[in-house]
């Protein structure tokens, strides 16, 4: 029971450092690969991708990666093309990394700008100025 709770506690936490590192180490490398078109797909090399951010899971096995495509047009056809070369990916990243196991590889949209966009819009709303406003000037 003491580990069970040791491990809840851990994941309230967020992520540990070996989970960052990792997650880190996998998102450069990415980056690297579609950067220099080291994947022999056309359509995954006519595009440019951002990776923003890769999060490993707790046990490493499952490592996701946040991505966008320049100017964050055809997402969906960027996350089909690496969906498409996964394989090829993979053994780039296990290549880099070194791992025990190198990591099942998953792409996500990244929307962080979508979310900053829509936090600026809200504080900009005047309802929310007005109450965010100590002294309840606008």
């Amino acid at each position: 029971m003491g580990a069970m709770a040791n491990k809840r506690t851990n994941n309230d936490r967020g992520p540990s450092q070996r989970q960052l590192k990792v997650g880190e180490l996998i998102r450069r490398t990415l980056a690297d690969a579609l950067m220099q078109g080291m994947i022999h797909d056309p359509d995954l090399n006519r595009m440019s991708i951002t990776v923003a951010e890769v999060r490993v899971s707790p046990d490493l096995r499952v490592a996701t990666a946040f991505v966008l495509p320049l100017g964050g047009k055809n997402v969906d056809e960027a996350i089909k093309a690496l969906a498409r070369n996964t394989g090829e990916l993979r053994r780039v990243v296990g290549k880099v990394t070194k791992l025990k196991h190198t990591p099942e590889l998953r792409f996500l949209a990244d929307d962080t700008f979508d979310r900053m966009d829509e936090t600026r819009r809200l504080f900009s709303d005047e309802n929310v100025r007005r109450d965010l406003d100590p002294d309840g000037n606008t």
